[in-house]
């Protein structure tokens, strides 16, 4: 469970903060692979090949 404390009353910020800790959790995305259903064990792969593609192409992009 994520906790935020909220300050000063700035709830924006503590809803920007409590986003990004859900995440870098990984909460949402468990969650909707969770309403999907099951995978075939060769989508699952392929759908993971895809993501590391995606993630290494974002890394490059950051350090360019």
């Amino acid at each position: 469970m994520t906790k935020v404390v909220v300050r000063d009353g700035k709830l924006d910020n503590a809803l920007r903060t409590f986003k990004q800790k859900n995440m870098k959790n990984g909460l949402l995305k468990a969650v909707r692979e969770r309403q999907e259903g099951y995978l075939k064990p060769g989508v699952r792969k392929r759908n993971a090949k895809k993501e590391a593609i995606r993630n290494s192409r974002k890394k490059s992009r950051e350090f360019n």
